[in-house]
Order: C-alpha cells, then structure tokens, then sequence
C-alpha cells in the first residue's frame, strides 16, 4: 500500500465554476439524510441470489434500484438478463443511460445489489434486514456490501446534476448486477449481449473498502483464483484397521500428508512457479490484523515479508472442504480414498492457468508412500493491478483526498472479484477504478455487517468530485486538460 504524495497536483487547478466543489458537498450534506433513508428500505429487501432462496425478493430488490435511478433525471432505465447455461435466467440487473455529450467520455457506475444470506441470525445484534443505526453505524445485511456502493452512485449523481445542470456533459451508465454473492454465472455473457450499452471511458467498481475509518482508499490490486479437488486412493475397497492397519495407511492420513506439503515450515505456499512480491510499502500492524482476523492468542502468523505483501502480493492456499466421514458417523475402517478442495489466491502478475498447472504438478509428484492422487482443476479468477500513473486513477486519489481531507492511500486486497477480468476482456482500453465504502469493522457477509456513516457521506463527496473533474476536462491526454 502506498500513499498518495500530498503534493500540489495539476487537478487542484480545476476551475471552481466548472467544478462547484461547495455546492457539491452542500447537494450532498442536504440530501444525505433521505440517502440513509433510501438506503434503509433497499435493506429490507432480502434479495439472495442463491437458488435455495425466494427469488421474488431479488426481483424486488432489483425493481427498488430501478425506481430509485428513475428518480433522478434518467428516462432510460431497464431491467435485463440473459439466459444462464442451465437453461434458467440470470439475475436481474439495472442498466440506466445518460448520453454523453458530443466528445465528452462516459462514466460506467457498477455496484450490485443481491447480498449475502444473513446465516444464523442469533449472531446478530439486530434484525439483519431491518436496518438500524448504532453509534454513527448502519447495521444490516447488504448495508455495506453493496447497497452503499448502489446509494453512492445514485447519491453521487444526483448532487452532480443538482449543482452542474446542463454543463454536466459526461455520459454515466448505471450497471447495477444482481447476482454477484452467487459468482456472477452470466456476467461475461451479460458483457456480450449488451457491450454497447455499457461501454464507457471510465468504469467506477464501487465494491471494495477504505484503509479505515477516516482514510480513503482506492484499490490498485486485487489477488486472482484458483481452485481445484486433490483425491488420493491407496485400496481398492475399505478394510478393517486392526486386521491391515499399519502396513497400510488410511487416505486421510495420506492425504494430511500431502496438504502439509503445501506449504514451508515459515507457511509460506511452497508450490513452484507461483508469483510472489514484497511491494507493499506501508504494513498492517499485527495487533490490528490479529484483531480484525479474529486470531487466538498464541497462534503463529504464517509466511514472511510484511503483512501487507502477504494479504496482497503473495499467494496464499487454503483447504476449504473435504470429504472424510464425520467423527459421528467414524468406525475402525481404513478408508480407500479420501477429497479435498483447495482454494489458491494469486499475487497479481500471475496466469491463472500456469497457477492451475503448477498445482497439479505439485499434487502429482508429491503424494506420499506412491498413494495414486489426482487432481481436478475448478475456476479460475485473473488477479487484477491499476495504473495509477492513469488519468482516471490520478482524478480518483485526488477526489478522494479533497472528500476526506487526507490523503488517499492505494491498497491491495487479499481477495478476488474475477469478473473484472471479464470487464478488461470486453473494454480493454477502460480505465476501471475500484473503490468503496466498507471499512475494517464493516463486517461484509458476516454478522452485524454494517457502515460507517460519516465516511458514507464522503465516499459520496468524493464520487461527485470525481465526476465534476472529468467533466471539467481530467482525462485530457496529459492527464489535465482544461476546458475554455
């Protein structure tokens, strides 16, 4: 993570008639409170877009958006899908359209609005789809993630219009997705059938976080993935432990073998040909990343280097299921075969499928006792890195820096949204800017998920400027063109 240099930039030249920084910020102040409001009844609308849950919230969750856009100056507004590869439809989203001015750009606004399933609700301090503000935060599902990134852009926009009017010429396309908590299924076909539509200059990515509460950030690096099934066989057929045991050892028991060599004995992933860097420049500290993790006292921290570099530059593997017999369910039987998934983030710099190659080849060569093991190879996510040297980039860290009143950090994250890798693929030449609104207490897809209100407000300051800047001439080839 870097910070942005608090040093004089050429937007701070941006003149104040075309950008109105005050009015901005007064538009926003004034209406923020019916933005909470507004924010408040989409929670209420559990829109899941997993198959086990009622998909006539979804589809009102998605008429809700819809509604909210039209209420600003936008005629051009619908609800689409296209179909999924089981025959079935994929979620519904809303994509609404300002048309640029002749020669200005366009400014795609992406957020989604179908959320988690709120899990075991005696977790919650309150209902999760009913919204409610304790000291300073707004707690339920979808508050943060991403309802608020939803209320952003329409915030955002509205304040634009407000103060600029007809000098806004900057074209702006709401996407707003509705089934990103289930993997996007038809995102690239989405892309596919209506690129024209959502094609833009600039696409705004409002599903990420701040570094914490009070200081901005823009994520510059996003950790790819991969994931795959390793089974191990070493009978054909499950036999007695006392009569064979200890000449022959169970699949589990082969298998714990094979996942310890994963990884050195620092923790670091020992899988050769995976990407690894030390480019963080600024660290987390480790009292607040064992807080925030939730890690017991006396457990080690794997892996070396900073713990910035290891949440984002490294790759870093997990076993998130297997298949072995619960203890409920154990006899004494030594067991034929036994499964795991595995779950492989990647530093960014890495191809996924040479990631998915050395992790076969890791698998193969190295199942113990001569165990036949193979390896199934699952989905795949491109890691993702910004050029902050870019227009669109440089604009953002300045708005943000101008909303927040200090300067904007760049930051990496640990995690994955592989469907920006399909928005690169279809808009090549678009500046993609992923930024947010959580913070580390916000507690995305966990219970008690909630948002910071006092950063909310300036996320939406921000954006505002953001947009006022391009329409005031940032994305000039020198990255500042001023307009006559």
């Amino acid at each position: 993570m870097t910070t942005a240099e608090n040093t004089a930039s050429p937007l701070d030249a941006l003149p104040a008639a075309a950008l109105q920084a005050a009015a901005l910020r007064e538009s926003v102040d004034t209406h923020f409170a019916a933005t909470v409001a507004e924010l408040v009844d989409l929670v209420a609308i559990p829109g899941i877009a997993w198959d086990a849950f009622d998909p006539a919230a979804l589809e009102r969750s998605c008429e809700a958006v819809a509604t909210l856009i039209r209420s600003t100056v936008l005629d051009d507004v619908r609800i689409l899908r296209v179909p999924k590869d089981d025959g079935g439809q994929g979620g519904p989203a809303v994509v609404a359209r300002k048309v640029a001015a002749p020669g200005m750009p366009t400014v795609v606004l992406y957020a989604h609005h179908d959320v988690q399933p709120p899990g075991d609700e005696s977790l919650w301090d309150s209902e999760p789809f009913a919204a409610q503000e304790r000291n300073g935060r707004l707690y339920g599902r979808g508050a943060a993630d991403d309802k608020a990134g939803i209320m952003a852009h329409i915030a955002s926009f509205r304040a634009v219009m407000d103060t600029l009017g007809d000098d806004f010429g900057v074209g702006v396309t709401f996407f707003i997705e509705g089934e990103e908590e289930a993997g996007s299924p038809t995102f690239a076909a989405f892309l596919a059938e209506h690129r024209e539509l959502l094609a833009g200059d600039v696409i705004v990515v409002a599903d990420s976080a701040n570094w914490k509460v009070g200081v901005p950030a823009l994520t510059t690096s996003l950790r790819g993935l991969v994931d795959g099934i390793v089974e191990v066989r070493v009978a054909s057929h499950a036999v007695h432990s006392g009569m064979f045991g200890g000449p022959l050892l169970d699949a589990p028991t082969i298998l714990a073998r094979l996942i310890a060599t994963f990884h050195d004995e620092q923790g670091s992933v020992a899988i050769k040909g995976l990407h690894a860097s030390d480019a963080a420049a600024v660290d987390y500290a480790e009292e607040a990343f064992r807080a925030d993790a939730g890690v017991l006292d006396g457990v080690r921290l794997a892996g070396s280097g900073s713990l910035t570099s290891r949440l984002w530059n490294k790759p870093a593997l997990s076993i998130i299921g297997m298949d072995v017999p619960t203890v409920e369910l154990s006899s004494n039987t030594l067991l034929p075969t036994a499964r795991a998934k595995i779950s492989l983030r990647l530093a960014p710099g890495q191809d996924p499928a040479s990631a998915l190659a050395a992790l076969e080849d890791h698998v193969l060569a190295n199942a113990p006792f001569g165990a036949q093991a193979t390896f199934t190879r699952g989905e795949a996510g491109q890691p993702f890195a910004t050029d902050t040297s870019a227009p669109a980039a440089q604009a953002a860290l300045w708005a943000m820096g101008q909303a927040w009143g200090v300067p904007a950090v760049e930051t990496g994250m640990g995690g994955s949204i592989p469907f920006i890798a399909d928005l690169l693929e279809c808009f090549p030449a678009a500046q993609i800017l992923v930024t947010g609104v959580e913070d580390p207490d916000s507690r995305a897809h966990s219970a008690n998920e909630s948002l910071h209100l006092g950063d909310f407000a300036k996320a939406i300051v921000s954006q505002a400027l953001l947009l006022a800047a391009i329409n005031a001439g940032a994305l000039g080839e020198q990255g500042w063109e001023q307009k006559d």
